[in-house]
């Protein structure tokens, strides 16, 4: 039997990079996928509109899988693309949060909109899909998985990306609370940070070329799967063949008994 026999996945910002490569191997995995992508530039402008989702569902089918394309942006319509699920298959089971946009600029020069629209479409965009397929997830009171994608960038900073740093750091923040919040409801949280050869990190030459999404998303399938119903609130890092959880630490400190001054 396939690992994901019977699930009903949806991969948000799946027509292209780590989201295509998700896609690819659910579908080829027994999953019915839900190809999420409205087909935007990668800062988030224009787009070839259905396109970019339209041929990895039609990459999908000539695999001899399911699949149905959607094309709204995640910043205002999580309950748009839960609903093409259900209408599509009769259900949701599993979630990838993975869509996201770039719109780098130092501090100084970073307008009001370039950090509106990166925390619209990242961290959000998690938050609006999460909590609707959540909700129907609890409904049908068959647990499920969410895998949300954080960054290296929002665990650490980067130069450059104050507002993809917040809005990913954000989402490891999220990871948490939610695994704790949705754990009655059997859904497990849990969250990648990967680095992957991609349109987003096509102008970054320190990624190696081997840093392929198809390296990323064997991660994902297992937190997908049931092989993984017991593991939530992870943060795994993916570089490559390289895996590594993220914790957050604290040091043994210092304590006195006269005020600090």
């Amino acid at each position: 039997m396939k690992l994901l026999e019977g699930k009903v996945a949806i991969i948000t910002g799946a027509g292209g990079g780590l989201g295509r490569s998700h896609a690819l191997a659910f579908a080829a995995e027994g999953a019915k996928v839900v190809v999420n992508d409205p087909g935007v530039a990668r800062d988030g402008s224009g787009g070839t509109g259905a396109k970019m989702a339209d041929t990895v569902v039609a990459e999908i089918k000539k695999a001899g899988g399911q699949a149905v394309a959607n094309y709204d942006s995640v910043a205002d319509a999580g309950e748009k693309i839960v609903k093409a699920a259900v209408d599509a298959f009769g259900r949701v089971d599993i979630l990838v949060n993975n869509a996201g946009i770039l719109r780098d600029k130092t501090i100084h020069n970073m307008t009001d909109d370039m950090w509106d629209l990166v925390l619209a479409v990242h961290l959000r965009g998690t938050f609006v899909c999460t909590r609707a397929a959540a909700k129907v997830m609890k409904e049908k009171g068959t647990g499920g998985r969410i895998i949300n994608t954080t960054s290296v960038a929002g665990l650490k900073g980067n130069f450059g990306q104050s507002n993809y740093s917040a809005a990913k750091a954000g989402i490891y923040g999220f990871t948490m609370t939610a695994s704790m919040e949705l754990l009655k409801d059997g859904i497990t949280v849990n969250a990648i940070a990967p680095i992957a050869k991609t349109r987003m990190t096509e102008e970054i030459d320190s990624v190696p070329a081997e840093y392929r999404p198809e390296e990323v998303s064997p991660v994902v399938l297992y937190f997908a799967s049931d092989l993984a119903k017991d593991v939530t609130g992870r943060i795994v890092g993916v570089h490559g063949r390289h895996l590594f959880e993220y914790r957050m630490e604290t040091s043994e400190g210092k304590e006195k008994k006269e005020p600090w001054t």
